[in-house]
C-alpha cells in the first residue's frame, strides 16, 4: 500500500513553447521566453484517467500514490502553463501523485492541473541520478503510458516527427542532450490527436529532471 508521506514534490524547472511540429531547442535554465496556445480540443483527458495510468503502471512495477490536491501558494510550481498571449498562467486546481519503483522509492511525480472539473495539462517528472539514463526504463514506461492513455495508442501509425516509436523520440532527445553543453533541452511534438507534447531534460547539478507535458 502506498502511503501519503512518500509523496515527494519536484518543482517544474522548465520553459514551455510551441515551436512547430517537431524541434529540439537547447535553452538555459533561466529561459522563460515561450508561448502555449490553449485550444478547446475534443476528446480531452480527465482527472479520472489517472486511475487508468495507475492500473497500467502497476503491471510494470511502477506504483502511483493516491492523488493529493495542492492548495497553497506553491501551486504554480507544479501546474503551470502559458496562454496564447505568452502569459504564464496558474491553474485553479492542481493534483499530484508520487511515482514509486518496486522498492517503494519515489522516482518522481505525476501532476494534473486545470479546474476542478477538467484538467488543462498533465505533467510527469522523473528525477534521474547520478547519470542522464539512470532511470531510462522507468522514463520510457511512464512517458509511454502517459501518452497512450491521455492521447492515443497510435504513435506508430502517425509517426510524429518521423519517429517510429515514443522510445525513439526519447532516445533522440537523450542523444541531443549528451552532445550539447547546455543545461536544458526541449522537444515538442504537436498535432498528435490535436494535443501538444513537450519533453524537457534539465540538469540540476546533482541529477537530471526528465519532464513530459501533455496539453489538452
Amino acid at each position: 500500500m502506498v502511503v501519503m508521506n512518500k509523496i515527494m514534490l519536484i518543482p517544474i524547472l522548465i520553459s514551455f513553447g510551441i515551436v512547430g511540429t517537431l524541434s529540439f531547442i537547447l535553452i538555459s535554465e533561466n529561459s522563460l521566453e515561450s508561448n502555449i496556445s490553449n485550444s478547446n480540443y475534443k476528446n480531452n483527458f480527465t482527472f479520472h484517467d489517472i486511475e487508468k495510468i495507475k492500473k497500467s503502471l502497476t503491471t510494470q512495477n511502477i506504483f502511483v500514490s493516491s492523488s493529493v490536491v495542492i492548495t497553497d501558494q506553491t501551486i504554480d510550481q507544479y501546474c503551470t502553463y502559458f496562454d496564447s498571449t505568452n502569459n504564464m498562467r496558474t491553474v485553479d486546481y492542481c493534483t499530484t501523485t508520487a511515482l514509486l519503483n518496486s522498492d517503494g522509492k519515489t522516482i518522481g511525480n505525476l501532476n494534473m492541473g486545470g479546474t476542478s472539473d477538467e484538467p488543462i495539462m498533465a505533467l510527469a517528472i522523473i528525477d534521474a541520478s547520478p547519470s542522464l539514463n539512470s532511470k531510462k526504463d522507468e522514463i520510457n514506461i511512464v512517458f509511454q503510458t502517459m501518452i497512450q492513455t491521455l492521447i492515443c495508442d497510435c504513435w506508430e501509425m502517425h509517426r510524429p516527427g518521423g519517429f517510429e516509436s515514443i522510445q525513439s523520440w526519447l532516445d533522440a532527445a537523450e542523444e541531443k542532450y549528451n552532445m550539447s553543453l547546455q543545461t536544458t533541452l526541449k522537444s515538442e511534438i504537436t498535432g498528435l490527436e490535436n494535443k501538444s507534447l513537450i519533453l524537457e531534460i534539465t540538469s540540476t547539478g546533482e541529477s537530471y529532471l526528465w519532464t513530459l507535458i501533455v496539453l489538452n
